[in-house]
């Protein structure tokens, strides 16, 4: 089992910055994916960003790419979102989720059997 905690969500305006940050505990395996996914009301699940836990290979969602950057401290179990330029449409629900997938296949939900709760992230205009 694999628990995840996200936090670092909030208000902030148009072209403003946010860190997001989820703490990952229980049995983290060397080749799992933590992927960064978000909702928007009445729209699916979009996947933003993912990186894997042993060498930090990243895959980015090419609509954000350029704008957010994941990372992860392995010390710390932890998964960073630095999200940069934020526009209005980037206000959505944020998830960190865990997996085990590889290039364009962890681009789906259905790759990642754990997810914590979801920050909200709104941007004002």
């Amino acid at each position: 089992q694999v628990q995840l905690v996200e936090s670092g969500g909030g208000l902030v305006q148009a072209g403003g910055s946010l860190r997001l940050s989820c703490a990952a505990s229980g049995r983290i395996f060397s080749s799992v994916v933590m992927g960064w996914f978000r909702q928007a009301p009445g729209k699916e699940r979009e996947f933003v960003a993912a990186i894997t836990w042993s060498v930090g290979g990243t895959y980015y969602s090419d609509s954000m790419k350029g704008r957010f950057t994941i990372s992860r401290d392995n010390a710390k179990n932890t998964v960073y979102l630095q999200m940069n330029s934020l526009k209005p449409e980037d206000t959505a629900v944020y998830y960190c989720a865990a997996g085990f997938c590889s290039g364009y296949g962890c681009h789906g939900p259905n790759a990642y059997g754990y997810w914590g709760q979801g920050t909200q992230v709104t941007v004002s205009s």
